[in-house]
């Protein structure tokens, strides 16, 4: 950094503070000329700092509040104040803390000396949050890995777990965080299942920004909170499945899509499947299905029920299929089986 560089920095970090500087104080602090100081806080003007100057004996310089936020310059107490209390608030989701202080927070973060970051950590392990009584906190250092894949078109993996308990890894493109007061949401593209998802921050874990950037899509709504809104209605309206098969573990889980979750082995040739899922109905049917397996599915009802009218569909698709065709003009009908008698002679 050059000589003017640094004193300038340095004018800057004191008229921040709240008060009117003397030019000829200034100029004492940094040895140099008034008329150097007079010099540099042109500098500083040109910048975008609003720098005010009163005359008179007892006149001098101060930073007053301008059209547009220029850099701050913090020192070590100012800098560990806002962090902690930028972690507080982005861990507990508060109501008004929103993205731009996670933004924020990772701005701050990615500079902070490690002294300083080691005293926040220190700061915040030491506190007994109150929460708001649903358990539900999140680590901060996930939150700010989180903003800045976000703000960075980074492309993010992390660990998740579902309401059920099922865990996955996931490879999204992020691209919006999105806080309710009470929670965190991530939105984001997820890769490995081809379509869009909402998913609870405070069930991540590991986050890590790849590296590969990527150019956001299109949303399949035209904003991120319409589309927040319906996949958290679509969200109340989840799958909770319970399947079993009869046939072995392996056979089962090579052929189901990995995010339904692993399957359990119950026997030597069966299995079964308990997890949650937000896609529709005929889809999981269908996937059941496509198992090419004997299975029974326990719940919930609505999926036993397209079951089972799926099944009779099948059923008179197949018995309309060659057969009929086959029994054309001038062929015979096969005769119709007797009906088999009960051993009361009823029919």
């Amino acid at each position: 950094m050059t000589d003017t560089s640094a004193r300038l920095l340095k004018l800057l970090s004191l008229l921040q503070t709240p008060r009117e500087w003397p030019g000829r104080e200034l100029a004492e602090r940094l040895d140099v000329t008034p008329r150097t100081i007079r010099r540099d806080i042109d500098r500083l003007r040109d910048l975008g700092y609003p720098v005010e100057a009163s005359r008179g004996s007892v006149g001098g310089y101060r930073l007053v509040a301008g059209s547009a936020m220029p850099p701050l310059l913090l020192d070590d107490e100012e800098a560990v104040a806002i962090a902690v209390g930028l972690r507080a608030g982005a861990g507990h989701a508060i109501e008004g803390v929103d993205e731009a202080s996670v933004r924020a927070l990772a701005k701050l973060e990615q500079v902070l000396p490690s002294r300083l970051r080691h005293r926040v950590s220190s700061l915040q392990n030491a506190t007994v949050p109150l929460t708001r009584g649903d358990g539900s906190t999140i680590d901060p250092r996930t939150l700010t890995t989180i903003a800045s894949a976000v703000t960075g078109r980074e492309r993010l993996r992390f660990a998740y777990r579902s309401g059920d308990g099922t865990a996955s890894r996931r490879q999204t493109e992020p691209y919006r965080l999105v806080s309710t007061g009470s929670r965190w949401y991530l939105v984001a593209y997820d890769m490995d299942r081809e379509d869009w998802r909402t998913f609870r921050v405070d069930r991540v874990s590991e986050p890590f920004p790849t590296g590969s950037r990527f150019t956001p899509r299109d949303l399949p709504t035209g904003s991120t909170a319409e589309f927040f809104a319906r996949s958290m209605s679509r969200a109340q309206n989840d799958l909770h499945i319970d399947v079993t098969f009869r046939a072995p573990a392996g056979f089962v889980t090579a052929r189901l899509p990995s995010h339904l979750g692993a399957v359990e082995a119950t026997g030597e040739d069966s299995c079964r499947l308990r997890t949650v899922s937000s896609d529709s109905l005929e889809w999981v049917a269908l996937r059941l299905a496509l198992v090419d397996c004997e299975f029974e599915a326990h719940g919930p009802v609505q999926l036993v029920e397209y079951l089972d009218g799926l099944g009779s569909r099948l059923t008179r698709a197949s018995s309309a299929g060659p057969r009929a065709a086959e029994s054309g003009p001038g062929t015979a009908s096969p005769a119709a089986p007797s009906p088999t008698r009960s051993p009361s002679g009823h029919g």
